[in-house]
C-alpha cells in the first residue's frame, strides 16, 4: 500500500520482495526492566516469525528498545545513573530475556544508534521540506507516563490519564508541530480502502472513529527534555520520543556498515508486512506513523495489529502501575516451551487474557506433557521393546487403506490457515487436535497387546508406531513456532539432525517423512509434568527444562478461555 500524497520523495519504492516477510514488535521503553506484556507481544511476533520462514519466506523479525525522553532521564536519575548507563542495563536485560524465551529475532535496534539518529533526522528534514512542521506555543494537560499531551475529553476524574490511572500536568511550551490534520482525508480514504491495515477489525473501528472526530497536530519536540535527538537547526529542543521511535522500525533494516539513508532503509525491506503492538499505542501506529509516512512518500506498513492486554487482577499489567507478572521468574520456572505456549494457547490473540498460575499448570500438563510428550514416549518405548528402534516401513506404506493420514493432513492444513490469520490460539488448538487424533488411534489399536498375539497381529503392529510416529513429526513442524525447544527435542527422538531441523519447511507436514529402516532414538522424555511439589536441591538445573513448582499458593483468579 503506497501513500498517494504528493511529495519530492514520491521516488522511493518499496524494498519488500514477494517472498519476504518484515515484522516488528514495538521498540520497548526502557523506563524500567521488561515485564509480560512486553514478553507476550515478542513471543507472539515470534511464532509469526517462524512460520514464515517455515514457509520459505525471507523473514526480517525486528524488535528493540526505545531509549529517549522524559522518563528515561527521570528513571536514570532515580537510580543514580547516567540515561545513557541506565539504557545499556535495560536493554540489555531485553536481550537476556528474549534469549531465555527462544525469540529468534533478526535485528535488535536501540534507538540511541548513532545510525538511527542519522535516519530520524533525514526524515524530519523531509517533512519540514513538505511545509508539514511549523513553530507554535502549545498549552495543555500532559501525561508524563505517556509522554503525550492529552484531550480532556478522554480523560478521567481529576485529570487522571485512562492508562496510567494518574493525573496530567497543566504544561505550556514552544515546540514544534507536525500538520497531522493536513492528512484528514488520506487517512480515512486509507482505512476505507485498506480494511486489512488495521486488524483485528474492531481496532480498525476504534481507529475510524478517531480520524473522523477530527485530527489535531501535535507537538513533535520538546524543549524541556534534553535526554533526546536535537532538532536539526535547532539545539534548544530536541525530538518528540514518539516522532524519533517510530522511525526505528526503518533505521533497524540498515545493515551495520551501511550509510544511514531513507532510500538505503527502504530498499533493505520496507515496508513491513506486519507491526504488532499493543492495543494501547494504536492511535500512534494507526494515525500519527501513516501520516508521518505520508508526508515522507513513503510507503505505509500493509496491517497493524493491536493484540489484547494481559491483566492481573482485572488490571492491565504495566511498569507504572507495578502489577507486573515478572516474565523472567515465570521462564526460569517453568521453562520457554511452557510460558510460550500457555500465553499464545490461553490469550484468544486480539483479546486481553488473564494469567493464573494453576491454570498455567493444569493446561501445560494436559497438552504438552501428558497429549504429547507421553503420546512420544510410550510410542518410542513399544519400538524398542518390539521392533529395536527401527520403523518397519514407510510410513506411506504404513497408513495405506486408513483415513487416519487424511484427518492429520486436514488438521495440518487448518493450523496453517490460523497461522496466516494471526490466529494464534487456534493454531494451537488444531495441532492438539491432531496430538488428540494419535492418542485415540493408538487406544483404538493397542498395538502393545497385538504385538503379544504375533504374526500378523504384530506386523500390524509394528505399522501402528510408524504411523503415530509419522503423526509425531507433522507435529514438531506445525508447533515449532510455539514451541520451539520442545519441538526440537521431539525431532532429535525420531533420529533427526539438529541442522535438519532448523532446515525444516512447511511442505514437510505432508504425510510421508518417515522411512523403513529408520532408527529413532531411545524413549526419552521431551517434557516432564510441571509437579507442584517442594523445590529440591537440583531444582536449579531442572528449571532449565519444566522445573517443578515451588512451594506457593496458587493464586485464585479468572481467566479468559482461549
Amino acid at each position: 500500500m503506497l501513500c498517494t500524497c504528493s511529495s519530492n520523495n514520491s521516488s522511493f519504492q518499496s524494498g519488500e520482495k514477494a517472498d519476504s516477510f518484515v515484522v516488528t514488535t514495538p521498540l520497548y521503553y526502557v523506563n524500567a526492566p521488561p515485564h509480560m506484556g512486553s514478553a507476550y507481544t515478542t513471543i507472539a511476533a515470534d511464532a509469526i516469525a517462524r512460520f514464515q520462514r517455515l514457509l520459505g519466506k525471507r523473514v526480517i523479525f525486528i524488535t528493540g528498545t526505545d531509549e529517549h525522553g522524559e522518563k528515561i532521564a527521570t528513571a536514570a536519575s532515580a537510580q543514580g545513573s547516567t540515561p545513557s548507563e541506565h539504557c545499556d542495563v535495560i536493554s540489555q536485560a531485553y536481550k537476556m530475556l528474549w534469549k531465555d524465551l527462544d525469540i529468534a529475532y533478526d535485528k535488535f535496534l536501540r534507538t540511541t544508534d548513532p545510525k538511527h539518529e542519522a535516519i530520524v533526522k533525514e526524515f524530519y528534514s523531509r517533512v519540514l521540506a513538505n511545509d508539514d512542521i511549523y513553530r507554535a506555543d502549545y498549552e495543555g494537560l500532559y501525561c508524563v507516563n505517556c509522554e503525550e499531551y492529552k484531550d480532556e475529553k478522554e480523560l478521567l476524574e481529576n485529570n487522571c490519564c485512562p492508562t496510567h490511572l494518574k493525573p496530567c500536568i497543566s504544561r505550556r511550551e514552544d515546540n514544534y508541530f507536525f500538520a497531522l490534520s493536513k492528512y484528514q482525508k488520506s487517512l480515512e480514504e486509507t482505512l476505507a480502502q485498506n480494511p486489512e491495515f488495521v486488524q483485528p477489525s474492531y481496532r480498525l473501528n476504534e481507529v475510524q472513529g478517531w480520524v473522523k472526530s477530527g485530527l489535531k497536530d501535535f507537538s513533535i519536540s520538546r524543549a524541556s527534555v534534553d535526554w533526546g535527538i536535537p532538532v536539526p537547526n535547532d539545539n534548544k529542543q530536541t525530538i518528540y520520543v514518539w516522532f524519533d521511535a517510530l522511525l526505528g522500525y526503518m533505521s533497524a533494516l540498515l545493515e551495520d556498515k551501511e550509510q544511514p539513508s531513507l532510500q538505503n532503509a527502504v530498499s533493505s525491506g520496507w515496508p513491513p508486512s506486519l507491526h504488532l503492538i499493543g492495543k494501547d499505542i494504536l492511535r500512534f501506529h494507526a494515525v500519527y506513523w501513516p501520516a508521518m509516512l505520508m508526508s515522507a512518500g513513503l510507503p505505509l506498513p500493509k496491517k497493524v495489529f493491536g493484540h489484547g492486554f494481559l491483566t492481573k487482577d482485572g488490571m492491565k499489567m504495566g511498569k507504572s502501575l507495578g502489577n507486573t507478572i515478572e516474565p523472567n521468574e515465570l521462564v526460569h520456572k517453568f521453562g520457554p516451551d511452557a510460558v510460550r505456549y500457555f500465553f499464545l494457547r490461553e490469550v484468544e490473540f486480539g483479546n486481553d487474557g488473564d494469567y493464573s498460575e494453576e491454570r498455567f499448570i493444569n493446561i501445560v500438563n494436559a497438552h504438552l506433557a501428558n497429549t504429547i510428550g507421553n503420546l512420544l514416549n510410550r510410542t518410542l518405548g513399544l519400538l524398542k521393546k518390539n521392533c529395536e528402534s527401527t520403523l518397519v516401513v514407510d510410513s506411506t506404506i504404513a497408513v495405506e487403506g486408513q483415513d487416519f493420514k487424511d484427518t492429520v493432513e486436514k488438521l495440518v492444513e487448518k493450523a496453517r490457515i490460523h497461522y496466516e490469520n494471526l490466529s494464534l490460539s487456534s493454531a494451537c488448538e488444531a495441532v492438539q487436535e491432531i496430538g488428540n487424533a494419535g492418542n485415540a488411534y493408538m487406544d483404538k489399536r493397542q498395538p502393545w497387546s497385538l504385538f503379544k498375539q504375533g504374526g500378523d497381529a504384530s506386523e500390524a503392529a509394528a505399522k501402528d508406531l510408524v504411523i503415530i510416529l509419522e503423526t509425531m513429526r507433522i507435529i514438531a513442524i506445525a508447533l515449532s513456532p510455539i514451541a520451539p525447544s520442545l519441538c526440537r527435542r521431539i525431532y532429535a527422538q525420531l533420529g533427526y539432525s539438529e541442522d535438519e531441523f532448523n532446515n525444516l519447511n512447511w511442505s514437510e507436514t505432508k504425510w510421508g517423512g518417515l522411512k523403513g529402516g529408520q532408527v529413532m532414538a531411545q524413549p526419552k522424555p521431551v517434557f516432564a509434568r510441571i509437579e507442584q511439589a517442594k523445590e529440591t536441591e537440583n531444582a536449579g538445573e531442572a528449571a532449565k527444562k519444566v522445573v517443578k513448582k515451588k512451594e506457593k499458593k496458587p493464586q485464585v483468579q479468572k481467566v479468559v478461555e482461549a
